[in-house]
């Protein structure tokens, strides 16, 4: 045994010295079938022990990856039958077969620095295949030394090892013979009690605080709708545009706002499209219809078909869609609004919902993508250049478009993006409607 060992020892050594392009000669590899099995089961741990460093030791040994690992060595052994073939050498295929195998010790060490690599440069494909083509220069180097570089045998027994490698790398399964330790989640809010039975309650509140129109008085309701909880720049800004019409638009005690997220289930009731259905209803009942404007504000991701995401686990949530949401503002009665979509592709949203008496106002045209979505960020690109610095100047809800439409097409260009193109559609008797109101600057 301590002779099998020794010759352990050689492979590993000799594969090694291949790997790193150093002098080798056939000779310096051991050879019988016991230390080919020694080698493969050497290798195997090997296997184990890089993907267990992967993982920082934690987790446990998937013995579902065993049978992946053994289907490799026929594949060894067919690739090197048929370079043996190839030179006329039978009896050379045990040889082979070592050579092809005793750097894969190395190749797993190095593969845990290529990984490293490849994170820190964010380019962990270019590193894959770094490591892939070394793998194979290596194994054509195995060939020569061990067979000779004579022509055309090399070149046939080069398709040999490039064929299984190919197989190896992209037809066989690929599977981690080391899985992590799942991480523990947290619950989702939803599934405590309290806050359960608390959203029944905040929508209650919320329809019921929203006050009647005074009859003679032109003024403003609000309704803000941010359906996506996977990203708290949607909840950030429906913050601050509520917080701006309560304030400088005379909505406080006629607005609602409607949000998904994981951390203000106690503040706001979900954006459901259910619950945008009753507080469109309500509000078109508070309102004086023939005085009173709607100012509608979505904010959320979107997707090609013009839908907007709807995220608020444990909840499966209808996405909201232009032909769904002309249909509610129907149903409700609401003669005057303006609406603000703030989404990738929302000006799909537009021929939906237009006519005479709406304003509708996109972040992007129905095939462009809109921009500021990152988690972290106050506002979306549109969001930041229409709330926060238009409408700081003027009380237009048209003049801002203009004066965020150049600041967004301005960003973009800086940053070298794709324009997303801001649309909008005003009908003509809500512009006539509005001249009279709100076209002028704010004074100082």
């Amino acid at each position: 045994m301590k002779l099998h060992l020794q010759a352990l020892y050689r492979n590993v050594l000799a594969g090694a010295r291949l790997a790193l392009f150093m002098p080798v000669r056939a000779y310096d590899y051991r050879v019988s079938a016991l230390d080919f099995a020694l080698l493969l089961a050497f290798n195997f741990a090997m296997w184990v022990a890089a993907a267990a460093i992967r993982t920082g030791l934690a987790g446990e040994f998937d013995s579902a990856a065993l049978p992946i690992y053994l289907a490799s060595v026929p594949l060894v052994l067919a690739a090197a039958l048929a370079v043996a073939l190839v030179y006329g050498a039978r009896e050379q295929l045990l040889l082979v077969a070592t050579a092809l195998t005793a750097s894969d010790p190395l190749f797993e060490l190095a593969g845990l620095l290529f990984a490293l690599l490849g994170e820190l440069s964010g380019y962990p494909r270019i590193a894959a295949f770094l490591l892939l083509a070394w793998i194979w220069l290596v194994s054509l180097r195995a060939i020569i030394v061990c067979m000779g570089s004579r022509r055309p045998q090399v070149l046939k027994a080069a398709l040999a090892v490039t064929a299984m490698i190919a197989i190896a790398f992209f037809l066989f399964p690929r599977t981690d013979v080391w899985n992590p330790a799942p991480e523990e989640q947290a619950p989702d809010p939803l599934t405590e009690e309290k806050l359960f039975h608390e959203q029944g309650r905040l929508i209650e509140r919320a329809l019921d605080a929203i006050a009647p129109g005074r009859p003679g008085v032109a003024e403003t309701y609000f309704v803000g709708f941010a359906p996506d909880a996977s990203n708290d720049v949607f909840l950030k800004e429906m913050r601050f545009v509520r917080r701006q019409f309560d304030e400088r638009f005379g909505s406080a005690g006629r607005s609602i706002a409607l949000v998904s997220s994981q951390e203000a289930l106690d503040e706001f009731p979900i954006a459901s499209v259910t619950n945008l259905e009753r507080a469109l209803k309500r509000v078109g009942e508070r309102m004086n219809g023939d005085e009173d404007t709607l100012f509608l504000f979505l904010t959320a991701h979107g997707y090609r078909d013009h839908r907007l995401s709807a995220v608020q686990p444990p909840l499966d949530l209808a996405s909201l869609t232009p032909t769904s949401l002309a249909r509610l503002l129907q149903d409700a009665g609401i003669k005057w609004r303006v609406i603000v979509v703030s989404a990738c592709y929302a000006g799909g949203f537009i021929e939906p919902l237009r006519d005479d008496n709406s304003i509708v106002i996109t972040a992007a045209s129905a095939e462009r993508t809109s921009f500021g979505c990152e988690p972290g960020r106050d506002f979306t690109y549109f969001g930041e250049a229409y709330f926060r610095d238009a409408l700081a100047r003027t009380r237009s809800f048209t003049r801002a478009f203009d004066l965020a439409k150049a600041s967004v097409a301005k960003q973009e260009a800086a940053e070298k993006l794709v324009a997303s193109l801001p649309q909008m559609w005003v009908g003509p008797a809500i512009a006539e409607r509005l001249k009279k109101t709100a076209d002028a600057p704010d004074k100082e």
